[in-house]
């Protein structure tokens, strides 16, 4: 009888779910923007969070070669293109969701729900106020117009957000058309690109360049610590299919060993309490469309978004990066 008994208490014991004391979260976002929202959810919950920091594809190769074994039970990275290399890797499993379904538009998620956008930025053109007119401005395409030679600033192609930007062009304009779009950039450059979106910006305040493309929140960092620059934002192609938008964004580590908790916590980084968490405190927007941006984001304007799915960055890398390349854009 005492064997029985043992036997069904060891048997409960197995099936019955494992909960986290704490939960490690993988994570190539800045620890200063994640510290915050981590806080309040221990706070919240009572759960612990320990965060393993690092470069996107560093991140994902230690993922990778740790395999089963991994403590991750999170994946938080950003820019579509390397949530969708996450997926290749096979280092995500499928969420479940009817929370994350409602919070966060289709064109924001992964296809098979392996990962979830939690914060929106738009790659735009930016221009100095002193030498351009807003009227002057419309597409990416149109950058690639003689009219801006010797005035286009750009960052280097071998950053993930520029291909990701080419990726989604060649999936809505075609790969000929792309090409020719960003041979006229290069034939436009004012100075050789550009290894951040920063310095870039930077340039475009101080006169050395008259537009360029970049993603918002450098917009607002740099605003931020020097709010006299001439420097005013453009949401293009707002005629046509909208701009570019890409996102940070989080998933289920494949082999968590707490995937019930590790959702709960991506499913409230969806929610109100930690939207504007996530998204404020780098001049982001919220993700979830029922959530409002921040005042200062706010003011730079509503625009349309392309609701390409932001998963086509990812899998358009390799032929963005060879036609960058075969346009001589460096």
């Amino acid at each position: 009888m005492m064997k029985k008994t043992l036997a069904a208490s060891v048997a409960v014991m197995m099936a019955a779910p494992v909960f986290a004391d704490e939960l490690v979260v993988y994570s190539s976002r800045a620890d200063n923007l994640l510290k915050p929202i981590v806080a309040e959810y221990e706070k919240k919950t009572g759960t612990k969070i320990k965060l393993v920091s690092d470069k996107a594809g560093p991140l994902m190769e230690k993922m990778k070669a740790e395999g089963s074994n991994t403590p991750a039970d999170v994946l938080i990275t950003v820019d579509g293109g390397n949530l969708w290399q996450a997926t290749q890797m096979g280092l995500l499993r499928p969420i479940q969701s009817a929370t994350l379904k409602a919070n966060i538009p289709a064109h924001l998620r992964d296809p098979k729900n392996q990962w979830y956008g939690l914060s929106v930025r738009a790659r735009t053109i930016f221009y100095n106020t002193d030498k351009v007119k807003p009227a002057e401005l419309s597409t990416y395409a149109d950058l690639a117009d003689p009219k801006w030679k010797g005035r286009l600033c750009l960052r280097t192609s071998g950053n993930v957000y520029n291909q990701s930007l080419v990726g989604t062009m060649i999936a809505n304009q075609g790969a000929a058309k792309t090409e020719q779009i960003v041979k006229g950039w290069v034939n436009n450059l004012a100075v050789a690109p550009f290894a951040n979106d920063t310095a870039m910006l930077e340039a475009i305040g101080a006169g050395r360049c008259d537009v360029g493309i970049a993603n918002t929140y450098y917009y607002g960092r740099l605003m931020d610590k020097q709010p006299n620059l001439p420097i005013g934002i453009f949401f293009a192609d707002q005629k046509a299919k909208g701009t570019h938008v890409n996102v940070s964004g989080a998933g289920v580590a494949k082999f968590s060993k707490h995937p019930a908790e590790a959702q709960k916590f991506i499913e409230w980084l969806s929610g109100s309490e930690a939207q504007n968490l996530f998204a404020d405190l780098n001049h982001e927007y919220p993700a979830n469309p029922k959530i409002k941006p921040d005042p200062k984001v706010a003011k730079w304007g509503s625009f349309k978004q392309d609701v390409i799915n932001v998963s086509v960055a990812g899998s358009n890398q390799k032929r963005a990066v060879m036609l960058m390349r075969k346009a001589g854009y460096r």
